[in-house]
């Protein structure tokens, strides 16, 4: 088969999935199974390299698990990396009306692979080209929803794997203190910002930065001992009882790769470093040691058996990777790789943290969302975003595609004082089908600021299944997700970021969600159904009766608003 020059592989092994042909690099040693229509998997334990190409026909995006636009990109793109510390093994090209054209991904590894995805201008043809050392590739051609084929994936990886259960607590809403505090976090801020969060409907409370220290420079240089700054938490154990006798879950964040110039334990690891980071003022630690990871457990352990902790932010991780490639190892490192390293380390914490807390929470970040970390971490974030209801909303619905059993959460939701209460909705209504984190000072709000908390934290809990749990349908992946559905077996919730016209079902419960400064909602459906509009903080606007006698009709729904449509 003739390579297409950029992405030459070198002799190669020709097979086929379907009508595509694959050239296998490395290896004559491939095996291909049909697994579904349209779905095959290419087994090729010694391979380094894999490659084939669609047409695009009707191509309309590129999707990929690190958030960024959607083009199509030209044949010389740069590739991108997956590893375990850093980004997931899978990429799709997405059609038209949503249709998948071609989703590939790999087998979850803890090895570094490559994915090269690019336009051939001469042929109108797409190139996938996928590099590694040894590799498990499952390609899609079906016609079915993007998203579904994505689906697809997440449960391809959890096929064979007994993955811890996650807590319906990791898929409650939250309050975070980074945003609204930063590092001024004390016993009573916190404990204040818990019981407001409480009667809003959060149900976990997280401390950030800050607990570990009384320098507020923002930097690093103070982590990696992770003992409490005694004039902030003068009995931090005594402070997370009361605020867990208020009904609230704790957790308490780490920047796990990390050891600052200004601790003990800086010392006591120099030479055992990947790299130091002036920006920091703080090295990162090598996992490749198991003195260095037994320390780093313990550190984290105490925050769970001593203190009374549920829970445990854990940053960074995707800062143990090395850009441009990881150093060799020291002497005394006991595995070559530094992901190996990594796992072991989350591995050993994991399994200390359930001795004493079965049911843990563990929140990881983008862009560490590989489906190897699933074992260790119920909770994932969007990455930073303050102040961005539409990157929030992208990057929620990027995670959820692909997240597998993991509770997807937002990136903390922040507004200016000054923000009107339809905004407000507005940002909660961006983070809708995620898990909502907050971050403002809610002693502070308003009343109308508040009614919209609460009303939209209410929906988030009662429509839980629907929302978190149902099928998700993101439309439009190349405008950023304007229309989302997501539904189970009794209620569809449609949010709407554009002035789009909406599709209604013709059964259950059917909840619209309207993001957009446009209220006029155009609905196609068939028959009648009963309709309520709620205002953004939850006041019924009117009632009416709809008809779909001409296919369609027009409802009026105010930014930040709800309509409910009900079925007799």
């Amino acid at each position: 088969m003739q390579i297409w020059e950029p992405h030459a592989l070198g002799e190669t092994t020709v097979v086929h999935a379907g009508v595509v042909e694959v050239a296998v690099a490395g290896t004559t040693d491939v095996t291909v199974t049909p697994v579904a229509e349209g779905v095959w998997l290419i087994d090729a334990p010694e391979a380094t390299g894999v490659q084939w190409k669609v047409p695009c026909v009707n191509t309309v995006a590129f999707w990929t698990p690190g958030s960024g636009t959607r083009w199509v990109p030209p044949i010389w793109n740069a590739p991108m990396s997956a590893r375990l510390t850093v980004g997931a093994p899978v990429v799709s090209l997405v059609g038209t009306a949503g249709a998948n054209v071609c989703t590939a991904a790999l087998a979850e590894s803890v090895a570094p692979v490559s994915f090269t995805g690019g336009l051939i201008e001469e042929t109108g043809e797409f190139v996938f080209t996928l590099q590694g050392d040894g590799l498990r590739v499952r390609i899609d051609l079906s016609d079915r929803l993007y998203s579904a084929a994505l689906a697809g994936v997440a449960e391809w990886w959890q096929q064979g794997r007994h993955l811890p259960p996650t807590p319906r607590q990791a898929r409650l809403p939250v309050y975070s203190t980074w945003y609204s505090m930063h590092q001024e976090v004390t016993e009573e801020a916190v404990e204040l910002q818990a019981r407001l969060s409480k009667r809003l409907g959060c149900e976990t409370i997280i401390v950030d930065d800050g607990w570990q220290t009384a320098d507020r420079a923002r930097g690093y240089a103070f982590c990696g001992d992770w003992e409490p700054n005694k004039e902030a938490f003068p009995d931090i154990a005594s402070h997370v009882r009361r605020v867990q006798s208020d009904g609230m879950a704790y957790m308490l964040w780490y920047a796990l790769p990390f050891v600052g110039k200004h601790n003990a334990a800086f010392e006591r690891f120099e030479g055992r470093f990947l790299r130091y980071l002036d920006h920091m003022d703080a090295a990162v630690l090598d996992p490749r040691h198991p003195e260095v990871r037994a320390f780093l457990v313990g550190r984290l352990a105490q925050a769970v058996e001593l203190w009374g902790m549920d829970g445990l932010k854990i940053d960074f991780v995707d800062r143990f990777a090395t850009p441009g490639g990881d150093p060799a190892p020291a002497d005394g490192a006991d595995c070559a790789e530094v992901d190996e390293g990594v796992r072991r380390l989350l591995h050993d914490l994991d399994a200390r943290l359930r001795r004493t807390r079965p049911q843990v929470l563990i929140e990881h970040r983008q862009p560490y969302t590989s489906p190897g970390l699933w074992p260790y971490a119920n909770m994932v974030r969007a990455t930073d975003c303050p102040l961005s209801p539409q990157e929030n909303r992208q990057r929620t619905i990027d995670l959820r595609l692909t997240a597998g059993p993991v509770a997807v959460h937002s990136d903390m939701i922040l507004w200016h004082p000054d923000e009107p209460a339809e905004q407000v909705a507005v940002h909660l209504i961006n983070a809708l089908f995620s898990v909502p984190q907050l971050s403002v000072d809610l002693a502070a709000q308003r009343p109308d600021q508040l009614a919209a908390v609460g009303f939209w934290l209410g929906i988030f809990r009662r429509h839980l299944d629907a929302l978190q749990l149902g099928v998700l349908e993101p439309a439009q992946p190349e405008h950023g997700y304007p229309l989302v559905r997501a539904y189970d077996g009794e209620t569809t919730i449609i949010a709407r970021y554009a002035p789009l016209a909406v599709d209604v079902p013709g059964t259950g419960e059917v909840l619209v969600a309207n993001a957009d400064p446009d209220p006029r909602v155009v609905l196609y459906g068939e028959g009648e159904a009963r309709a309520e509009v709620f205002d953004c903080g939850g006041s019924l606007v009117r009632a009416d009766r709809l008809r779909f006698d001409a296919g369609a009709c027009l409802v009026e729904v105010p930014m930040g608003g709800l309509l409910k449509l009900r079925r007799d």
